[in-house]
């Protein structure tokens, strides 16, 4: 299938590319890796009459950690780059795994960290790593910059804050606490397809009592955005992550998640199977703390 008639133009500033998206004479949207929105334009699920390529915008190549220990991932960087880089995989492991089950290496080498966020695919990896991560999103637009929590950004399926005249400009990831623990599982039914479903878990440990401190579940294919479930981390905090502990938790994600049916997976098997993977996770994390 071919796309319908567009035109192309890639911006050499932030400030270029935000007036090319705040033109109403003209529906634009951004390209950057293009591996979520080529195959849309060739189904003409998507028909924009302007392309905006942000690749050539220096300032949103940065992949840089700042001062308070933050990671900044600028929208222009690959997701490959972002998985190999020495900084990403020594201080936020967690991120470096979820990009490494995106896809195939094809994918990972055009696709870019921001673009994944953006387009939102509740199934797709970097929504909830990035929801387990705390992470922000700084979104400029002809109305100037802010910056919006995980918990805000990701608004339905495909749907997040940012609206048709911004753009997402990088996406900030706080240090995670010391003595933390990580996990991501997911069930695939082949190796590169999109996840039936996900889990992504932070256990942070008490030096003093042994036990865990804090707790971040985040589960994705089981709603239209990345599910953090506070049943299940309230079960796993302060405790040593034993066998009741784990029971606790696996019987919060049953009770506590609600997916749909699809032609991949029923709603119960996606429960189940989240409470399956919810077991592994924590057990994997609780290792690594």
């Amino acid at each position: 299938m071919k796309p319908t008639p567009f035109d192309y133009t890639a911006p050499r500033t932030v400030a270029e590319a935000v007036a090319l998206l705040a033109d109403p004479a003209r529906d634009a949207k951004v390209v950057a890796g293009g591996q979520s929105l080529i195959p849309m334009l060739n189904m003409r699920l998507a028909r924009p009459e302007l392309l905006v390529d942000i690749t050539r915008i220096p300032d949103l190549a940065a992949l840089t950690v700042d001062p308070s220990g933050a990671l900044h991932i600028g929208a222009a960087v690959r997701q490959a780059r972002a998985a190999a880089d020495p900084s990403v995989r020594r201080g936020w492991p967690l991120l470096a795994a979820a990009i490494e089950r995106i896809g195939h290496p094809q994918i990972r080498s055009r696709g870019t960290v921001c673009g994944s966020l953006a387009h939102h695919d509740p199934a797709a990896e970097l929504p909830t790593a990035a929801r387990a991560l705390d992470a922000r999103f700084v979104i400029t637009g002809p109305r100037g910059s802010r910056t919006v929590s995980a918990g805000d950004f990701f608004v339905a399926t495909f749907s997040t804050a940012v609206e048709p005249d911004e753009l997402l400009t990088e996406v900030v990831v706080p240090p995670p606490p010391a003595g933390c623990g990580w996990a991501f599982e997911e069930l695939t039914r082949r190796h590169g397809d999109f996840a039936t479903v996900g889990v992504a878990v932070l256990l942070e440990r008490d030096s003093g009592s042994g036990t865990v401190r804090t707790a971040r579940v985040v589960f994705s294919g089981a709603g239209p955005v990345p599910v953090r479930l506070h049943t299940a981390e309230d079960a796993l905090i302060g405790t040593g992550v034993g066998k009741e502990a784990l029971a606790a938790a696996s019987r919060a994600a049953l009770a506590g998640l609600t997916p749909s049916d699809d032609v991949h997976a029923s709603a119960g098997h996606r429960r189940e199977t989240a409470a399956h993977l919810l077991v592994r996770a924590c057990t994997t994390a609780w290792e690594r703390s």
